[in-house]
């Protein structure tokens, strides 16, 4: 048996807030997570036919999202199939138990493997495993779904069920169906041309794969166990715990969802008992709200801050990174979590501005990788990418410079020695450092302006524009990672959510760090 509480406390000890060690830099054994690829193969977003094959994005935005329409015929179908009206799933559990919650995963290659051997050792005693958004990259297809999920995962004990995310959708859904549901394909249907934006969209877009049964069965032997067996009976779904209902929505490629799902989710929200949110697209992201629009009107976030609801807890993949934002709603906390760092490529948090979004402030939100070590990182990155050795910035100058940006202290000591607690001024004074200090030089300056992590006397469109893609087109597949995944546990009438980080270096698969907890009670709603 695994005893997570002693994990816990071993993991705030040896995690990147506290040395740098933790974060991965210092990686002098390279992580058992090499002996479980099947080979060396890495995915590439540079790789033309890639880009091709996800193409349905840039479409979905010029000619409209074709999910909903899609959606509703798969779900029309599940509905015949007989499955559960309100689409519940109830495993048979007691009062006590945990589960993960894993996002963004599918890319195949070392990054989304760097995080198997954390997850099994800290997961090896959970209920089951949600993947949230993205389980396959780059178009969901159920011909990519061996070393992409059944491999990596093999060895997970529970049950997985999955929401999708919108590289999910770029195949029509037909992989996430096939695999999740055991859903037979849809009837195609032909369309004649025509110059509306559904006939344009339609005749650039990429069709479903049809699925090799035959492969797909050999990969299902990996997860053959009763114990790991399950069929989600929807892309949505509630599942039904002892004193918590876990709800799982489906976001398509834009981020809204269909009428039908906004009236099953206000249906099964009104059940009084405790909730959390489980959503392709975060409601809060980057020091940005998004609350998703329903198709006919109204927000998710309506129904999740709706009191009556009692949502306890919001948490959404798509980004690939670790983010969480404690939203105040009418006396009460929600827990807005971005967890999207289950094994794709790390988006940078060292672009997110000083938070002030919702009523959260900086003090109180939580990000992982620290913004500091983002900048150092993507600094590494972009020396060797544009071959400019100045850019780099050691991890104390990211987090110096960081600190220095946002107004904060660092969350981690910068160098060793003195013990002084890392202030940054009032006046914005270069913060006091325990140990050595660093000294911001003119060169740190440009180079943290270039990388989106200081401010310029002109803006350069580093966060949404050349920094957004150029991370994508910038895969590694070396550590440090900076990947993670959720530990949830309901236990003595607290829900606790923990953070616990994957770099790919054989420390962190021994003592995995955990980067961040809360602790959530599970007290009924006011009568009020």
């Amino acid at each position: 048996m695994v005893d997570v509480e002693r994990a816990a406390a071993r993991g705030r000890r040896v995690s990147s807030r506290v040395s740098e060690e933790g974060a991965g830099w210092s990686c002098q054994e390279m992580g058992t997570f090499q002996k479980l690829r099947p080979n060396e193969d890495s995915f590439s977003w540079l790789a033309v036919r890639t880009l091709l094959r996800s193409r349905n994005e840039i479409l979905a935005q010029l000619f409209g999202d074709p999910s909903n329409e899609v959606r509703r015929r798969w779900m029309a179908a599940r509905q015949e199939s007989g499955v559960d009206p309100d689409f519940r799933i109830k495993p048979d559990l007691g009062a006590e138990y945990s589960f993960l919650i894993i996002g963004d995963t599918g890319e195949g290659d070392a990054s989304q493997y760097a995080v198997v051997p954390g997850l099994l050792a800290i997961g090896a005693d959970t209920a089951f495993a949600v993947v949230a958004s993205d389980v396959i990259y780059p178009t969901g297809s159920g011909n990519e779904y061996d070393d992409k999920f059944f491999r990596p995962y093999k060895d997970y004990p529970a049950p997985i069920y999955a929401i999708p995310g919108n590289h999910d959708w770029y195949d029509g859904l037909g992989g996430f169906m096939r695999v999740f549901c055991d859903a037979p394909a849809l009837e195609a249907r032909r369309q004649g041309f025509s110059l509306s934006p559904s006939g344009l969209r339609g005749l650039f877009w990429t069709k479903p794969e049809t699925i090799d049964e035959p492969r797909l069965a050999e990969a299902r032997a990996r997860r053959s166990s009763p114990a790991q067996r399950a069929a989600q009976p929807a892309p949505y779904w509630v599942i039904d715990l002892p004193g918590l209902l876990l709800v799982g929505i489906d976001t398509g490629i834009r981020g809204t969802i269909d009428r039908d799902q906004g009236a099953w989710l206000r249906r099964v929200s009104a059940d009084p008992r405790p909730k959390v949110l489980i959503t392709g697209k975060p409601i809060y992201d980057r020091n940005e709200y998004h609350p998703c629009p329903i198709e006919d009107g109204g927000t998710v976030d309506e129904i999740v801050t709706d009191p009556a609801n009692n949502y306890v807890a919001a948490i959404g993949g798509d980004t690939h990174n670790y983010q969480r934002y404690p939203v105040e709603v009418g006396g009460r906390t929600i827990q807005y979590i971005v967890s999207g760092g289950g094994g794709a490529f790390m988006h940078a948090t060292h672009t997110i501005p000083r938070v002030d979004v919702g009523g959260v402030r900086e003090d109180a939100f939580k990000c992982y990788p620290l913004r500091g070590d983002s900048l150092s990182f993507y600094s590494n990155l972009y020396r060797a990418r544009l071959r400019m050795p100045w850019l780099y910035l050691t991890p104390d100058e990211g987090l110096v410079l960081m600190s220095r940006h946002i107004g904060n202290t660092p969350p981690r000591p910068v160098g060793t020695g003195d013990g002084t607690d890392g202030t940054v001024g009032a006046d914005g004074s270069e913060p006091t450092v325990p140990g050595r200090p660093v000294k911001i030089t003119a060169r740190m300056k440009w180079a943290a302006r270039i990388l989106g992590g200081w401010p310029m006397p002109f803006r350069l469109p580093v966060g949404r524009t050349f920094h957004r893609w150029f991370s994508e087109l910038s895969d590694w597949d070396t550590p440090p990672f900076f990947k993670s995944f959720l530990h949830v546990s309901v236990q003595d009438g607290t829900l606790r959510i923990r953070c616990f980080a994957a770099t790919g270096c054989r420390p962190q698969e021994i003592e995995p760090p955990m980067e961040d907890e809360v602790a959530i009670p599970l007290a009924p709603p006011s009568a009020g």
